[in-house]
């Protein structure tokens, strides 16, 4: 009897898994999809003498918040009025968000390239020792 209750379970099984076939192989595809464009990006970047600077404005761009839309009553007439928030300070327009948030990006950029002549002299210094 047990036997049948696992022949039904792996039917049922078999069946969820049929149904939900969509759901599962979009996602396969999709991982597949970004893989396949970032291999195609790094020969790209092969073949591209700032794509160090490229990626490097990327990864400061994760580090630094994301500007937010914040909807309030306006001051003089009450009116619901969208502001955008980036650093604790309101902007009146996402443009000017978006540009004191590109501000803070380039001076973190900035900073790791200030900084990367003594990380490679500090790994020069290590290899030396091996």
């Amino acid at each position: 009897m047990s036997d049948v209750y696992w022949t039904a379970a792996l039917i049922f099984i078999a069946l969820l898994l049929y149904r939900l076939r969509e759901v599962w192989l979009g996602a396969l595809k999709r991982f597949d999809d970004r893989n396949v464009a970032r291999l195609e990006q790094e020969q790209m970047d092969k073949r591209d003498p700032v794509a160090h600077f490229r990626h490097t404005l990327a990864v400061a761009g994760e580090q630094v918040e994301e500007v937010q839309e914040v909807v309030e009553p306006d001051e003089r007439t009450g009116d619901p009025v969208t502001r955008y928030l980036f650093n604790a300070e309101k902007f009146a327009t996402r443009e000017e968000a978006e540009e004191a948030r590109n501000i803070v990006v380039v001076a973190k950029a900035r900073i790791y390239y200030r900084h990367l002549p003594a990380a490679l002299a500090g790994r020069r210094s290590d290899d030396k020792l091996n």
